[in-house]
């Protein structure tokens, strides 16, 4: 079990709870979107938790996507990425 699943939320103390998000980022009028990562979330205020590590890779993810983006000059519509 988690140990981010016994602790309360840092922002309101409110209970977590494992979800499926969906990010969406901005860099130069590009948007890239992630959906389907694992996260744990505040049930009262929103505020989101990764485990140790994650949020570095889901960093990664998104760098990946815009230096796609870039090099292949997709600058007219959103890029996204899916994770199953």
């Amino acid at each position: 079990m988690s140990v981010l699943m016994k602790q309360p939320c840092s922002e309101c103390g409110g209970s977590l709870r494992r979800k499926s998000i969906e990010q969406e980022f901005e860099r130069e009028g590009v948007k890239v979107k992630l959906s389907g990562v694992k996260a744990w979330v505040c049930s009262d205020c929103g505020e989101i938790y990764f485990e140790p590590g994650g949020a570095d890779k889901l960093a990664a993810a998104v760098e990946c996507l815009f230096e796609l983006a870039f090099v292949e000059k997709q600058h007219r519509g959103p890029l996204s990425a899916s994770v199953t």
